[in-house]
């Protein structure tokens, strides 16, 4: 009997230096006996509580009738039945009102016969990792969102390369969706061995650091096969040493690229604009103090040459003088031109119309002889505004051009065509000579560059057409050339139709 008192003495120490609340019942749910934790935590005495049921509203560890059984769950009935551990997580509130979780364990006590004597319910307070699983909760959901939101693409592959992790803007650049993430591997979003090479970098650490790659341009393949010029940097995930996932941020450049070629373009262009503004101040004072000097050679060398008889020994030689002063007096005009500082006489007349007119004004018909030249004009009467004499003279100089280069023999083609949503008007002059060499294609709408024999061209006639071009805001460039020929490309500013136009236009 003594061993008997003194076992049991020893059983209740155990009991009562649980750390957790916990009660014993009865299958019934009779409560039979509760710990001191218990007793201290909830401020009762055990006279309170033991006699009670568990399902009893008075008890102090319910904050409400249906805790912590519901009509469709008794996790005591079911540890009973079971003769196995249950446990259910409930909300309550603290003794101060603020909302509290906790773990009740249920652990059936069988006795010799297999039968439930006894369960031992056990209160944990998990409000703690409950608000670290809220905090976590959130957190990912924040990240999810950031990474979801980002402009940049972000993606994640396993060890074996295969996607865990896409974003939308990562869908969008590489043509894929994360539901194709089964049918994909890292390396088919990289032309052949580029995945293989990131892979040397990130483990490279005298590159980054260990698994990190710094910002790195690499062209990556989309899901059409066109590849893609991008801005990455990466990372290796670890799990301890072991690598365990990849991630990548892609930063799609075209756009990037376009607007610095556009910049190149435009430095370019006013680099070019600057040097003809220089060369054409110093065009017209070189003109001008030219000018004079010629006028008197002609005047006096005509004045010579009408009274040497027509066998005196000097008269050829006067004639080649008078011929060469006369070649120089073209230059000077064509310097004038060319440093030309008036506006543009504008006015508005059809893009058409002025083409035929500029053809007819090439009075020497020998141009015409072996060339077939074909009209692609639109059936629209396109309506421009600019001066129409400077177009004809831009318009028979690269007709003149397209000849020369043709050695008068070959097809010019004209097409007029219009841009409806952008409002620009186009002319384009096609030949089928032998095309401009490529190391001449940055210097062609140069002053006084010309690829003609000495004698037989200035070098002006591009660079005015240039000139004329831009004063007109318009432009003028070499859409295509090669040995199958040029095309060469005006543009201008549409003028919209007026009932004036219109009604002539229908007329």
């Amino acid at each position: 009997m003594e061993l008997f008192i003194h076992e049991l003495d020893w059983r209740v120490r155990i009991f009562d230096a649980l750390s957790y609340p916990t009660l014993i019942l009865r299958p019934d749910r009779t409560i039979i006996a509760v710990n001191k934790v218990f007793l201290s935590k909830y401020n009762v005495t055990e006279e309170e509580v033991v006699g009670k049921t568990c399902h009893d509203d008075v008890l102090p560890t319910h904050s409400s009738p249906k805790i912590p059984c519901t009509t469709d769950f008794c996790p005591h009935l079911t540890a009973k039945e079971s003769a196995k551990t249950r446990s259910i997580q409930v909300q309550t509130k603290d003794k101060d009102g603020n909302p509290c979780w906790e773990e009740r364990v249920f652990s059936p006590i069988i006795d010799e016969n297999g039968n439930v004597k006894y369960i031992i319910e056990s209160i944990r307070d998990i409000s703690r990792v409950k608000n670290l699983e809220k905090k976590y909760s959130e957190m990912r959901e924040l990240i999810d969102k950031v990474v979801q939101s980002s402009v940049s693409g972000i993606m994640a592959a396993d060890r074996s390369g295969n996607i865990i992790l896409m974003n939308e803007a990562a869908e969008k650049l590489f043509g894929y969706s994360i539901l194709d993430a089964n049918e994909v591997n890292i390396e088919n979003f990289y032309p052949a061995g580029v995945a293989r090479e990131i892979m040397r970098k990130l483990r490279d650490e005298s590159l980054g650091g260990k698994g990190k790659l710094p910002i790195t341009n690499v062209n990556i393949l989309t899901h059409n096969k066109e590849e893609v010029p991008v801005e990455m940097t990466a990372a290796i995930i670890y799990e301890g040493e072991r690598e365990a996932a990849t991630a990548a941020i892609f930063n799609d450049l075209r756009e990037k690229y376009a607007v610095a070629k556009k910049l190149e373009e435009a430095e370019e262009q006013l680099a070019h604009s600057e040097k003809l503004a220089s060369i054409g101040r110093l065009a017209a004072g070189v003109a001008h103090e030219i000018n004079n000097p010629l006028t008197s050679i002609l005047l006096y060398g005509n004045m010579m040459y009408e009274a040497l008889e027509a066998d005196h020994p000097l008269s050829e030689n006067l004639r080649f003088i008078l011929e060469d002063a006369q070649r120089c007096t073209e230059i000077v005009k064509n310097l004038l031109a060319y440093s030309r500082q008036a506006a543009p006489s504008r006015a508005v007349f059809y893009l058409n119309n002025m083409v035929n007119e500029s053809l007819a004004l090439i009075r020497d018909q020998k141009f015409f002889m072996n060339v077939n030249v074909v009209k692609n004009f639109d059936d629209h009467q396109i309506l421009v505004n600019a001066d129409k004499n400077q177009l004809c003279q831009v318009l028979i100089n690269l007709l003149i051009n397209a000849f020369d280069a043709m050695e008068h023999k070959g097809t010019l083609t004209l097409t007029t065509y219009r841009d409806l949503e952008n409002h620009r008007a186009f002319i384009e002059v096609s030949d089928t000579g032998c095309g401009i060499p490529e190391q001449n294609l940055s210097k062609i709408f140069d002053p006084f560059f010309t690829t003609k024999e000495l004698g037989k061209g200035t070098g002006l006639g591009l660079s005015m057409a240039y000139g004329i071009m831009k004063e007109n805001q318009g432009s003028i460039s070499i859409k295509s050339t090669g040995p199958e020929g040029t095309t060469i490309l005006l543009e201008l500013p549409e003028e919209p139709v007026t009932d004036e136009f219109a009604f002539v236009s229908i007329g």
